[in-house]
């Protein structure tokens, strides 16, 4: 059994411990969080579990062999390094942390102490993602051609971080899942018209051998938009999260390209249409299958399928396009 402590009872915090709450081999012990209010929530919820507002408490607990944080991305860095020290296995919310250096550097020491370094990319976890990967990897799509993808709604406004660092992290994480390719280069330009933490931006991301990549993330549009595209030589898909069914789909249509070999200068465009199919999903909880994740890996000594180097991806591709929306747009090699 694994005995595990709780940092952060906000947004994310109570749907992680409802998860692990209901997981074989894990054993909710202590929440600990600053609001008392939100704490009596966890008593009178779950009254067999121990509260605190002393994170000190929580990590020095003998008891606690695992420790889930779900704060914000400013404090992932030295509540998850105090925590490795003391021996614990570590779970963290995305964006992993605020800079590739800290990244990095939890890494190593997560490696030196022989812990499980999880983080949370939960978009990994659905039925829908795994699909569109099994499909890619059928080679059912050809030769990828483009990743675009629209995260937008009306709020939630963040308070200590711009637009990527609260939206993209779930888009670059299913695309560095998908496209399985490193980045050569990013850009981004946004806005803010609020403060000084953007809500609109724009993100491109140029891969090799012709591959492009393009996310949007808006805290300003009047309805909520998860939709990606997918396009490929062969096939192309569509993942539309906000659909309650047939949330994928896959188009047998494309575009084929013929050369006129007696004018060099002009070619002929072939349009092709064909079928669509929306394969059946697994419908498990994401969270649920993260949860199980998260406790095998520590039970089997080996490395989550989104550790801590996936992590570091993520975070390394965030900081060079905040780096880019600063500097107006201009291209950033990673």
């Amino acid at each position: 059994m694994i005995n595990l402590g709780f940092v952060g009872y906000g947004y994310w915090g109570p749907n992680l411990v409802r998860n692990f709450y209901a997981t074989v081999g894990a054993a909710v012990k202590k929440v600990c969080d600053c609001s008392l209010q939100r704490l009596e929530t966890v008593k009178a919820t779950y009254p067999s579990v121990d509260i605190t507002q002393d994170y000190e408490e929580l990590v020095k607990d003998p008891n606690i062999d695992a420790v889930v944080i779900s704060t914000p991305v400013s404090t992932h860095f030295s509540l998850a390094k105090k925590a490795l020290e003391e021996g614990k296995h570590l779970l963290l919310e995305k964006p992993m942390t605020a800079t590739v250096k800290e990244a990095e550097e939890l890494i190593g020491l997560a490696q030196r102490k022989q812990k499980v370094l999880m983080v949370d990319h939960i978009f990994l976890y659905t039925g829908a993602v795994r699909k569109i990967k099994k499909v890619i990897e059928d080679g059912e799509l050809g030769n990828i051609y483009y990743f675009d993808s629209v995260r937008v709604n009306l709020g939630l406004f963040q308070h200590d971080v711009n637009v990527i660092w609260d939206l993209a992290p779930h888009d670059l994480s299913i695309m560095d899942y998908l496209l399985a390719k490193k980045p050569e280069a990013i850009s981004a330009v946004g806005i803010s018209h609020f403060g000084n933490l953007e809500n609109i931006a724009y993100i491109t991301v140029q891969f090799p051998d012709n591959l492009l990549a393009h996310i949007h993330v808006n805290w300003l549009a009047p309805v909520k938009i998860r939709r990606t595209l997918i396009g490929g030589s062969k096939k192309m898909v569509v993942y539309d999260d906000n659909e309650p069914s047939e949330k994928v789909k896959i188009y047998d249509c494309g575009v084929t390209c013929i050369e006129n070999k007696e004018d060099v200068y002009q070619m002929l465009v072939q349009y092709r249409t064909g079928d669509m199919l929306a394969p059946k999903l697994d419908t498990t909880e994401a969270l649920k299958l993260m949860s199980k994740e998260f406790i095998d890996s520590i039970n089997q000594n080996r490395k989550p399928f989104t550790d801590g180097e996936a992590g570091l991806r993520v975070t390394r591709l965030l900081e060079a396009a905040n780096e880019s929306l600063k500097e107006k747009g201009r291209v950033v090699k990673v």
